[in-house]
């Protein structure tokens, strides 16, 4: 899955550890998302995308290869 993380926190000017603050999770949680090595909970992915005032599929994005 892909994700706009890194690019809506350059929007907002936010570090990854102002955003893990408004998620409740840690930095490292933040920083997994970004490089595509942890896929958030569904109740995460709703927080960020409120907190980032985006829908969810312009946060997130399937790949080929999450249908296999």
């Amino acid at each position: 899955m892909k994700n706009n993380i890194k690019v809506e926190r350059a929007k907002k000017n936010i570090t990854q550890a102002d955003l893990a603050k408004l998620a409740k999770v840690s930095r490292q949680t933040i920083n997994a998302m970004e490089l595509g090595k942890y896929v958030p909970s569904t109740v995460l992915a709703l927080r960020l995308a409120h907190i980032f005032d985006v829908e969810i599929s312009d946060l997130f994005q399937l790949e080929d290869s999450d249908w296999e």
